[in-house]
């Protein structure tokens, strides 16, 4: 037992200093460019000419229909073959966002559908254009029903950044496997891992709960003045 603890505590610093340096800024960046991506997506099949929404669903129908694992693979070992080369980090950015994006396109699209009709005809009265009235009164309002979904979303994103380890991203679950490979050691090293991602997990739950507090608030204060 006391030999555990000691292991754990010389891994400790090299699986936070790979969170901190791989894991917690692939896990941002894919979130954010697969937020843009998503809302993207869902204007394009909400608003798009017939061409744009075509193309839209079938990415969306590719990504929610195969494995991240097997597009993470695709990305850095099979496009190679076609003589594009990517390093491990930018290979899982882009696997992570164009994953990212096509759920998260659904979330907004479903919040957005969920906006009354009326709004769309409220903000046209008072002559804002479409861009105005997206902008300005429908996504503002999606926002709020979206919050819970995308935050759930972005939590699984974190953990799913393990995957990475599979095209050699030396994030937190590489540096635990290259740790296990030298102290053969695979039971208290994997859990140690996945305490740190419980731990983030956990924390990312209760910011989740301020927010959806705060964001309920305000919906609440729009109808109070409605």
């Amino acid at each position: 037992m006391q030999h555990w603890l000691q292991l754990m505590a010389e891994s400790l610093p090299s699986l936070l200093w790979a969170g901190l340096i791989f894991t917690i800024p692939l896990t941002l960046l894919s979130f954010i460019f697969g937020l843009i991506l998503g809302l993207i997506t869902a204007i394009a099949r909400l608003f798009g000419p017939s061409p744009v929404a075509m193309i839209a669903r079938f990415y969306v129908w590719v990504i929610r229909g195969t494995p991240l694992l097997v597009q993470l693979f695709v990305i850095f070992y099979g496009l190679p073959s076609v003589g594009i080369l990517l390093d491990a980090f930018p290979a899982a950015l882009i696997g992570f966002t164009l994953n990212i994006g096509a759920y998260s396109s659904e979330i907004i699209r479903a919040v957005i559908s969920s906006v009354p009709k009326g709004q769309w005809e409220a903000a046209y009265s008072i002559g804002m254009s479409w861009r105005q009235a997206m902008s300005r009164t429908i996504l503002p309002q999606a926002a709020r029903v979206a919050v819970p979904p995308l935050s759930n979303t972005f939590i699984s994103l974190v953990k799913d950044t393990s995957l990475a380890a599979a095209i050699t991203v030396p994030e937190l679950f590489q540096v635990a496997q290259r740790i296990v490979a030298t102290t053969y050691e695979p039971l208290i090293l994997y859990i140690e891992a996945a305490l740190i991602y419980l731990v983030l997990s956990s924390v990312l739950s209760q910011l989740q709960v301020r927010l959806e507090r705060r964001f309920a608030r305000y919906g609440g204060m729009l109808e109070a003045n409605a």
